[in-house]
């Protein structure tokens, strides 16, 4: 699909109010038909909404396309499976072999399917380049696999910025056993950023103007609070040190709510998606994240939720008022309504500029309020690993490095030839206390604007914006599988990768090093090792690993949670085993889209 075709150009002088982009359309979707000036068919009606149709069974035939959607006012093209934006909700079971004939009816692009944390042989897992060739146009792929598992999964393109112009859906797989927790209804909640613009023209932005979006700078005023609050010395050393990094406390996120319009199970907010249940129910919510490049932060206001699940395995269950899903993510929690006709399904960007809505009503029409967003947050250096009093590093001494952050790398041994993984520490803990070793290719390296030298996980931290907010906010410490170590091994070696990045470039990477120029991480069959990551960059990145479960660490060092996607924070130094069960080529990820594709992306080979 070319760049014309979703018309990103100012040409057409239409005017769009802010609140009508923030809040989208009561009826935006999927429109009927095939041409861009008609509405949806159930635009006219009173309580219109638009649910994605659910499929069942063994044997499946999907075809990606092009439909028309209007969020905003403005209808553009998506790229949507058998004419639904999300695609359809798939209903699998546990140990069955799914069939899926995969036909592309795109005119001029390649495409593909991945299955997002599906066990499976290589040649399936959808990934062009690594996995297969890609589905050509007018070609069809057929997808076959066993289930080896159940929960709440989902599935995208892994073609180029397909997955941001619509190409995603959910995935449930029922379990042969039943479930650890009762429920008498459940609800997909599937969580998305939409852009009118066309994906590769917001990627082309990035690149040439990344802060587009960062509309919320500093002022004298802020200054002069500071001061009263901090003193004279305190802020100007901070405006300082920000100042000498090119960065801002307030770039959260890049693409934010000025871009993009937040949907809930392909809903704008004022579409008010709502998923029905009686009182005294327990209903269970499968909230999944399928977003190209937005954190929410969900609650419902006047429910308790408990989390029984994340990434489709079963948790100790805890009980929260909020908690923040990461790009990729899911979450299966269960809540009790009563007490009231209608609760507010709430989830604000992690930089509070925007949210996407839904509701929980005892029949469709009714709302609860909405409420307001929470204050902007602001980074600060101990986000980022610099804490000047705890253990942070000099980051006005070093050399070399753009931005004028970067760590000393004289006497580092040992490193992986190529690829900059620290190799050969021993089967240790190394959940929190070890300073990160910076790869040489990490040195003067101009794509590179900071490094940290965090020492620590942070699994109990809420994140930014979420600590001591008055609310229970789920984290990764309140996550335990409700399994044991299901390999049981010390893992045999260990390798530590740094998130890296270069603010102004819109420039990622593994170690400094892009994905063009990387050589693969290799792994020998069947053995258990260690992956070290560490966040030298003031965003945060959730990391995947194609084919393998990631095993995360606590503390110290012992078997925490089973995810296949690990959420890293700015400054956060988290550890992770990995069993190499899977032969093949994999992806290794950031899932922020537009960072997996300027950089932030390795080849694993599992190999005998």
């Amino acid at each position: 699909m070319s760049s014309d075709s979703f018309g990103a150009g100012s040409g057409s002088g239409f005017q769009l109010s802010r609140r009508r982009f923030v809040t989208g359309l009561a009826a935006g979707g999927v429109a009927a038909g095939f041409g861009l000036a008609r509405l949806p068919a159930w635009a006219g009606t009173a309580h219109s909404m638009y649910q994605a149709p659910v499929l069942t069974g063994t044997d499946f035939d999907l075809a990606i396309g092009t439909s028309p959607v209007n969020f905003t006012g403005r209808p553009r093209p998506a790229i949507t499976v058998n004419g639904s934006l999300p695609a359809p909700i798939l209903r699998w079971r546990e140990g069955d072999t799914v069939t899926l004939r995969v036909a592309n009816r795109l005119p001029d692009a390649h495409s593909s399917i991945h299955w997002h944390g599906i066990l499976l042989p290589a040649n399936m897992d959808g990934v062009p380049g690594l996995s297969f060739d890609g589905i050509a146009p007018g070609e069809t792929y057929q997808y076959r696999f066993q289930l080896k598992q159940s929960g709440t999964y989902w599935y995208h393109s892994h073609s180029m910025f397909q997955e941001q112009a619509g190409l995603y859906g959910a995935l449930v797989i029922d379990p042969a056993e039943p479930p650890p927790y009762r429920f008498d209804r459940e609800h997909v909640v599937l969580l998305s950023d939409w852009t009118d613009l066309d994906p590769a023209a917001l990627f082309r932005r990035m690149k040439k103007m990344p802060m587009h979006d960062n509309t919320y700078q500093r002022t004298v005023g802020d200054f002069a609070r500071d001061v009263r609050r901090d003193g004279w010395s305190a802020t100007l050393s901070d405006r300082g040190m920000w100042g000498r990094m090119r960065m801002t406390p307030s770039d959260i996120s890049d693409i934010n709510a000025h871009t993009y319009t937040y949907l809930m199970n392909g809903n704008a907010p004022a579409g008010n998606w709502t998923g029905l249940f009686r009182s005294g129910e327990k209903v269970l919510l499968r909230f999944i994240n399928g977003s190209a490049m937005t954190y929410f932060d969900v609650r419902i206001p006047g429910l308790k939720m408990t989390v029984v699940a994340a990434d489709g395995l079963y948790i100790h269950p805890v009980t929260v008022d909020e908690f923040r899903i990461a790009v990729a993510e899911t979450f299966d929690v269960l809540v009790e309504p009563s007490g009231q006709d209608a609760f507010t399904i709430f989830a604000q960007d992690m930089g509070r500029t925007g949210h996407a809505r839904g509701t929980l009503a005892v029949r469709q029409g009714l709302e609860a309020p909405v409420p307001a967003r929470d204050p902007r947050p602001l980074l600060t250096m101990s986000d980022m690993g610099h804490d000047m009093g705890g253990g942070g590093h000099d980051m006005g001494g070093h050399k070399g490095m753009e931005g004028g952050c970067g760590a000393n790398m004289s006497g580092q041994k040992g490193m992986e030839g190529g690829c900059g993984a620290s190799m050969g520490h021993g089967a240790h803990g190394t959940g929190g206390g070890k300073a990160p070793v910076h790869a040489p290719s990490e040195a003067g390296n101009p794509l590179i604007d900071m490094q940290t030298a965090a020492t620590s996980p942070k699994l109990d931290d809420p994140g930014i914006g979420l600590r001591d907010n008055g609310r229970k906010v789920l984290t990764y410490g309140d996550m335990k599988s409700l399994f044991d170590d299901p390999d049981g091994r010390d893992p045999g070696r260990e390798v530590e990768l740094h998130l890296t990045g270069h603010m102004e470039k819109f420039a990622w990477s593994f170690n400094g090093i892009p994905f063009a120029g990387a050589e693969p991480l290799r792994l020998n069959y069947g053995e258990r090792m260690r992956i070290v990551l560490v966040n030298d960059t003031m965003m945060q990145h959730p990391i995947h690993l194609h084919g393998l479960w990631s095993d995360l660490e606590d503390d110290q060092g012992n078997f925490h949670l089973r995810k296949h996607t690990i959420d890293m924070p700015p400054g956060t130094r988290r550890t992770y085993r990995v069993r190499a069960d899977a032969l093949g080529r994999w992806a290794f990820h950031c899932h922020l889209l537009y960072h997996m594709e300027a950089g932030m992306m390795r080849e694993v080979r599992v190999e005998e």
